[in-house]
């Protein structure tokens, strides 16, 4: 499912128009990115949890070449499922 097709779910399961169901995805979308950078966690009773990991600075080799290289520090976005949808997916 893309997010068109996601939009359209959400349009015919609550009866609102695509245009109002599109807005509402995408304010769920900008709420859960808005907190992640601020970097706290959003946690979903029964669906799961996203927060974010926090990777260290370290050192790599290049493939091509084999010299070392720096990889830098960086978040990455993680989630995490609820019990309620693993076992909806079981």
């Amino acid at each position: 499912m893309n997010k068109q097709e996601l939009i359209g779910n959400v349009a015919e399961s609550t009866g609102l128009t695509k245009n109002d169901a599109s807005k509402a995805v995408e304010a769920v979308f900008d709420s859960i990115s808005g907190v992640l950078k601020s970097g706290d966690e959003v946690r979903l009773v029964g669906f799961g949890t996203f927060s974010v990991s926090r990777r260290k600075a370290s050192t790599g080799r290049n493939p091509r070449t084999g010299e070392p290289m720096s990889i830098g520090a960086s978040s990455q976005p993680k989630f995490k499922p609820g019990k309620g949808l693993k076992e909806a997916v079981n």
